[in-house]
């Protein structure tokens, strides 16, 4: 009997950002992803950050699970060629069924959307729902704001210290695969 394939989800913006190493960095983790067989579970659009992995993943041969709520389909370009596509009514729904179609998440850089999606991640970790790892790929420094309030929020009493051990960092996508490898 075979193993079910592992899924990655990856929450990342649906613009490329000012900094090219970032389009880079999503191709590169669409093509580090099928060269370790996992499937990509994404939020469906064809757009910024997003279209980049989704189209790396296809143009590799991988496995794509893309999920994405009516009002969102003309504005982030449903891509409606991936193996698994799911329209959802809400963003809610959106969130969920793509978190639970995944066995791990990475938060490439992005904007609102992104964040919310990493801190119901990480709220829901807190809460002792899930146990998936939870990986910041650190382009250029992306997310160093982001770590430093985590730190600030624990500094100033609002969490514990095992908020900060419930987020891994990976500074490329080498450090991603080998994070990716000992949690899957």
């Amino acid at each position: 009997m075979s193993e079910m394939m592992k899924s990655v989800c990856v929450y990342c913006g649906s613009r490329d950002g000012v900094d090219p190493a970032y389009a880079e960095a999503a191709l590169a983790t669409g093509q580090m992803l099928v060269a370790n067989g996992w499937r990509l579970v994404y939020g469906a659009g064809d757009v910024g950050l997003m279209g980049r992995v989704a189209r790396s993943v296809q143009d590799a041969g991988g496995q794509t699970f893309g999920v994405i709520p009516t009002h969102l389909m003309d504005w982030e370009v449903g891509k409606r060629d991936l193996d698994s596509f799911v329209i959802t009514e809400t963003m809610h729904e959106r969130k969920k069924v793509m978190f639970m179609n995944a066995d791990a998440v990475v938060v490439l850089p992005g904007g609102a959307g992104s964040l919310d999606e990493f801190f119901e991640a990480l709220t829901w970790r807190q809460l002792k729902l899930h146990g998936k790892p939870i990986i910041l790929l650190n382009v250029d420094g992306f997310w160093d704001p982001l770590l430093k309030l985590l730190e600030h929020v624990v500094d100033q009493g609002f969490a514990g210290d095992d908020i900060l051990s419930f987020v891994d960092v990976a500074k490329d996508v080498p450090a991603l695969k080998s994070i990716l490898k000992d949690a899957l």
